[in-house]
């Protein structure tokens, strides 16, 4: 005896395969683990900056060109660690195929004899319980 559709008029995906995840975009860990690594090289970057401006005499133009990395990396460095993964540029890929569902036509009725009723019928525990809770 089969019961009516829910939804007659559905489409049914199915897949004998394992689903791709080629169209997945990056996990949000490793994101976070690529960003962190680019801030850290650029604060590295600055560090030396910082040390060469000091360090190397006599001083000359190339002074001013390290002062200006020591000052301007720290703001670039947070820019670029707080632009994320391009989110937009991902396109999901359906990687099952669609299989129009069966039409819904109705099954032929069974003789009407009544509901369908069942009965559920309790018997008396056989053994006492083990405390003195009942």
């Amino acid at each position: 005896m089969s019961s009516p559709r829910a939804y007659p008029d559905t489409t049914v995906k199915t897949s004998h395969t394992a689903q791709s995840a080629t169209s997945l975009p990056k996990a949000p860990r490793e994101d976070a683990d690529s960003r962190f690594t680019k801030y850290m090289v650029m604060m590295g970057i600055r560090i030396a900056c910082f040390i060469a401006m000091a360090v190397i005499t006599p001083y000359g133009w190339y002074t001013f060109v390290f002062a200006a990395g020591a000052i301007f990396l720290p703001y670039l460095a947070v820019i670029v660690a707080n632009v994320g993964a391009d989110q937009g540029s991902t396109e999901a890929i359906a990687p099952e195929r669609a299989l129009e569902a069966p039409s819904a036509t109705p099954a032929p009725a069974a003789a009407a004899e009544g509901p369908l009723v069942i009965r559920i019928a309790e018997t008396p525990r056989l053994d006492s319980p083990r405390d003195d809770r009942s």
